[in-house]
């Protein structure tokens, strides 16, 4: 029996695989209960493992000798599409997501719509049409899924940096993680935190300047912010941004993006 303080994706993950080839039974209790958890155990019975229970706070994994090899298809990335859907959203513009799961989206599609964006939706696409202008919203709680993933919550904070009022964004998943504040105002963001809570004032506009992606998502909200900024943005240390993006600028140039990699 194993149980976690906090459920951790990233420690249900590992925990997860490191069972399926111990010996006995394994039990995990205040397991995470994000959609990867549950593709994770698809791919690991797959493989020829016994795992059940994913998508719940409690995971059974039986030990087995050994483990075959597969092919298999993951499921889609939720916080890259969620990034592209945000990056239309605050240059006013419109997109059309194919290959999506709304399901494993519906805590940001809320939010964009409270926000005044136009989404319309089918079986897995989903369109977004935004217009000149869109408003805050009272209050964002980052939280484990299926509460507002930690993951887009940096994004989030630039879009409704250009939104008409005020936001706040509560982060109670990952302790720093507002480090990219300091940056989206250097584009001329008003944001003020106060522990672990940011006070979002939009503005009218955004100008920009020389900024550094500090992490991953901090990165993508700094490249999307300088979409939307008048002149130029240079984002450095972009080594982070690739650890969650396959070359984020040659998708968001298919867009119509002016944006390019320096070497």
């Amino acid at each position: 029996m194993i149980f976690l303080d906090y459920p951790s994706v990233g420690a249900t993950e590992n925990i997860m695989m490191a069972a399926v080839r111990a010996e006995g039974e394994t039990i995990l209790s205040n397991a995470a209960r994000e959609p990867e958890i549950i593709d994770l155990q698809n791919f690991l019975n797959r493989l020829g493992a016994r795992v059940r229970g994913a998508g719940t706070d409690r995971i059974i994994i039986e030990g087995v000798r050994r483990l075959q090899s597969v092919d298999y298809k993951v499921i889609p990335d939720r916080i890259v599409a969620g990034t592209m859907l945000l990056a239309a959203a605050i240059t006013r513009g419109e997109i059309t997501l194919y290959n999506t799961n709304l399901m494993h989206m519906a805590a940001l599609l809320d939010i964009v719509k409270q926000c005044g964006v136009e989404i319309e939706h089918g079986h897995d696409i989903i369109k977004v049409k935004a217009s000149d202008s869109f408003r805050a919203v009272d209050r964002i709680m980052t939280a484990p899924y299926p509460g507002f993933p930690t993951d887009m919550q940096a994004q989030t904070m630039a879009f409704l940096s250009l939104a008409n009022g005020c936001s706040i964004i509560k982060e109670t998943v990952f302790d720093g993680r507002f480090r990219h504040v300091n940056e989206l105002g250097r584009l001329g963001a008003d944001i003020y935190v106060d522990l672990n809570t940011a006070f979002i004032r939009g503005v009218p506009r955004l100008s920009g300047a020389v900024v550094q992606a500090t992490d991953l998502r901090a990165g993508a909200a700094l490249v999307i912010a300088g979409l939307a900024a008048e002149g130029e943005t240079k984002v450095t240390d972009v080594y982070h941004i690739d650890r969650g993006y396959d070359r984020i600028e040659t998708q968001l140039s298919s867009l119509g993006a002016r944006i390019k990699r320096l070497s």
